[in-house]
């Protein structure tokens, strides 16, 4: 996705696509903001805002303006945005320009009935909320039902009350939600080869059973093969999918293998705030490019010539996104540091300790990362000039040997290789 730098400057109008009722507002505080952060909130409650005086569309706004009610940063803002579009709360639309303008169009919340039942949105708040808590926010939006079965429904239809006059037209706002929307995670056809011949019914997978098995898919990190092996133990006689069983299947699988945690939402790629500019073709420049648009867990598999991770690496990995929340290009500058450093071990204790003094010195971009490293081991080498360490033991991204006119063949090889993860 192309750059696009965010300025004070820059224009917007907010569009109502819908309604926003005291429920929902809190909704939108119980059930989003524990997965979407009050940064986000608080940026879609005053977009509302700004629609007081007219209800339809907003007046035109400059960035700055926002800037001023929310008391935060321009970058706060835009990862705030993005936030909100990854959940389907606001669509955001540019035309560029000297100035920039934007348009951002508003959506309900999901209902509770739909937000508990959506696989993404359920799993995470769990994970984020706990067990306790979330029982407690269920129960709280648990609806109550009166056993019907003695009555009958002698509700009169608009057909019985009312008679067809002249038509009269009403323009008002409906509710409006903005569908959640993912990648294809899933590939069907994939799927259907390789389940056995008649053992699923191909009519029950229609598209919101797709819908199901992609964000399932989506949540948990599975592959193709990995949902056909869920859906095998959950098709019932007939050739059905129970999507309630392969809801607990997943949930199941998953944290059977990740020691009872389940997952949360990261980021899989380098926020676009974050990265560098587009533009720089000095192989600094690339190598940086690579680090911003390689997840951890591809970069790391890369590491392992094409093979999958072990587990014990992979929680290493969920350590650095998910606790201590490291940025996914300062995880990749890290893992290859410290592969160089290290003999190619990945030892706990030593990734955990560098990754900590990152966090606290606010490391979120990969060159800060990579100049941070470099700076520590020039110190470490200045404490101790006898020791023995071979070109090998820095990597190839360190400033003086980008810039030397004779790096070994062993270093440009591996600079090619990591360029071409790139090309």
């Amino acid at each position: 996705m192309k750059l696009i730098t965010l300025l004070p400057a820059d224009k917007y109008v907010v569009v109502n696509k819908t309604m926003l009722t005291d429920k929902e507002r809190k909704n939108l505080i119980s059930l989003y903001e524990p997965i979407i952060g009050y940064a986000a909130v608080s940026l879609y409650l005053t977009l509302w805002r700004d629609l007081d005086r007219l209800e339809l569309v907003s007046m035109d706004y400059n960035h700055h303006h926002l800037m001023t009610l929310l008391k935060c940063s321009l970058q706060t803002i835009k990862e705030a945005r993005d936030a909100l579009e990854s959940v389907g709360l606001i669509k955001t639309y540019l035309k560029e320009g000297e100035l920039n303008n934007y348009v951002y169009e508003l959506y309900s919340p999901l209902s509770p009935k739909e937000f508990f039942n959506n696989p993404i949105f359920n799993v995470v708040l769990y994970n984020n909320l706990g067990k306790n808590e979330y029982e407690l926010l269920k129960t709280e939006y648990q609806e109550y039902k009166i056993d019907l079965k003695d009555y009958t429904d002698v509700t009169h239809t608009l057909d019985t009350t009312y008679k067809s006059s002249s038509s009269i037209t009403f323009d008002a706002i409906g509710k409006n939600e903005n569908t959640l929307t993912l990648q294809d995670q899933v590939d069907f056809d994939l799927l259907f080869s390789s389940l056995p011949k008649g053992i699923l019914n191909e009519k029950s997978l229609n598209k919101k059973l797709r819908e199901l098995i992609n964000n399932l898919a989506f949540v948990y990190n599975f592959d193709t093969l990995k949902m056909v092996e869920m859906i095998r133990l959950v098709i019932n006689e007939k050739g059905y999918i129970d999507k309630e069983n392969l809801r607990k299947m997943c949930r199941k699988y998953y944290q059977y293998n990740n020691n009872g945690k389940l997952p949360t939402l990261v980021y899989r790629i380098q926020p676009e705030y974050l990265k560098n500019p587009i533009g720089d073709n000095s192989n600094r420049g690339k190598i940086i490019a690579v680090f911003e648009n390689t997840t951890p867990y591809d970069f790391l598999k890369s590491k392992y010539k094409g093979s999958n991770p072990t587990s014990r690496d992979l929680k290493l990995l969920e350590t650095l996104l998910v606790d201590l929340n490291l940025k996914p290009a300062v995880v990749n500058v890290l893992i290859d540091y410290v592969l160089k450093k290290n003999d190619n071990k990945l030892n706990q204790a030593f990734v955990e300790t560098i990754a900590g003094q990152w966090k606290r010195m606010g490391i979120e971009t990969a060159e800060d990362a990579m100049n941070v490293a470099e700076k520590e081991h020039k110190k470490y080498s200045k404490k101790a000039p006898n020791a023995k360490m071979s070109k090998m033991t820095e990597p190839v991204w360190f400033n003086e040997k980008l810039e030397s006119e004779n790096m070994s063949q062993e270093e440009e090889q591996e600079l090619e290789s990591i360029l071409n993860k790139y090309k």
